[in-house]
């Protein structure tokens, strides 16, 4: 993607908001892993933390190439991502599959509406990002369909614990967009 001509407040924005997404992503699974690590389901998540890991240094990348400073939250965001991730966690592997359901379905969600926007403002100029997004996008809706697979379903209040946590990320994504 060359530099020139681009909507940089655009950039600017979806750059800070997916390195936050990220961020807090490795936060999650970070906490899963302090629970349930040394389970049956330790493998499953420490496979799906080593994709997030990846994400996060590619936002990392593209945040010195375009200059976009990170959200003011990521402290905050340090410590939620890990209590969400580790509490959730505490309700067994089922609790720590509902999260990332919830967690995985606001974000391919939210990626969808990025490619939206990339795509109406002269999808050329964006493609490098776009292909970032899209391949994101496809990662974490298999980490969506892998916590299904995992009995995501069978969670304490599976259906009310999902809506919180994705009511937290709609939260999440609307603060640093903007901070």
């Amino acid at each position: 993607m060359t530099l020139d001509n681009i909507n940089w407040a655009t950039v600017d924005r979806i750059i800070r908001v997916d390195h936050a997404g990220e961020y807090g992503a490795n936060r999650i699974y970070a906490g899963q892993m302090a629970v349930l690590g040394r389970t049956s389901v330790g493998p499953v998540i420490q496979k799906m933390w080593d994709q997030e890991k990846d994400h996060l240094k590619k936002f990392n990348e593209l945040m010195v190439t375009f200059r976009v400073r990170p959200t003011v939250l990521m402290p905050f965001w340090n410590v939620v991502g890990f209590a969400l991730g580790a509490g959730t966690a505490l309700l067994g592997k089922e609790g720590a599959m509902a999260c990332t359901v919830a967690v995985e379905e606001s974000i391919a969600h939210h990626y969808n509406n990025q490619i939206r926007t990339l795509m109406e403002k002269e999808p050329e100029k964006y493609e490098e990002l776009l292909q970032v997004i899209r391949k994101f996008r496809d990662e974490e809706l298999e980490h969506h369909d892998i916590g299904l697979e995992h009995d995501a379903q069978l969670a304490p209040a599976y259906t009310v614990l999902k809506s919180l946590i994705q009511a937290g990320c709609s939260m999440a994504i609307y603060l640093s967009e903007r901070f």
